[in-house]
């Protein structure tokens, strides 16, 4: 007989065997080539893995740390269509964000040389 972790195999064919109760005295019978398996107290085997035992792709991509400095980042552009109704001005700054679900529209959000501040919702 043969046994990994808590599986026992026949040593005559390598067929599975039944589960095993622990005790010696236990004999076990193959249903492939009826040989009889004495059963033999299993014995703990204790294992512990880590995640990098296990290779994965998405694990590789979450585990990259991205730092973004948000004044780098330009996320405004300017509409050249739009006038701002305070002063008058064409060519306001806009950035366009998501604030509500993913199928809501985004809202652009308008910022004039003045100092008005409006946003439309798409």
């Amino acid at each position: 007989m043969a046994s990994i972790g808590s599986l026992i195999f026949c040593t005559d064919c390598g067929n599975l065997l039944p589960v095993s109760k622990g005790t010696e005295k236990n004999i076990l019978h193959c249903d492939c080539c009826g040989a009889e398996n004495r059963d033999y107290p299993s014995k703990t085997v204790t294992t512990t893995t880590k995640p990098s035992d296990f290779p994965s792709v998405l694990r590789q991509k979450l585990s990259i740390l991205q730092t973004v400095e948000r004044h780098k980042v330009q996320t405004e552009r300017i509409d050249a269509n739009t006038d701002c109704p305070k002063c008058g001005i064409k060519g306001i700054r806009y950035s366009e964000v998501q604030q509500r679900g993913a199928d809501e529209g985004s809202t652009i959000i308008y910022n004039c040389d003045c100092g008005h501040r409006w946003s439309v919702n798409n």
